[in-house]
């Protein structure tokens, strides 16, 4: 990417880092880059880490309905199970 389009697509510009990582790791992504015909290794870096980071992101969410519903009261539940089952009869091709 030219530094003028970088420019242009603020959201696509990239910090250009040094890391240090063994030969295991460099062949991996260098052999992944070949597999997937990937432009860079720096590209399927990129990928595994976006990866990494929305599974983190997924599961901090999932954490957090786990939390909600388990603080709720039995009564607070049993209300939620109505409401859910409500939605389910009348909304029933939403959920497939």
């Amino acid at each position: 990417m030219s530094p003028t389009s970088a420019k242009n697509h603020p959201e696509q510009r990239k910090a250009k880092k040094s890391y240090t990582l063994s030969s295991e790791s460099v062949a991996f992504l260098e052999t992944t880059r070949k597999k997937r015909r990937a432009p860079s290794v720096s590209s399927v870096l990129e990928e595994i880490l976006q990866t990494v980071r929305r599974k983190q992101e997924r599961a901090a969410i999932e954490r957090a309905v786990a939390d909600y519903y388990t603080s709720l009261s039995p009564e607070e539940a049993e209300e939620q199970t109505e409401w859910g089952e409500f939605a389910l009869r009348e909304f029933p091709s939403e959920g497939s």
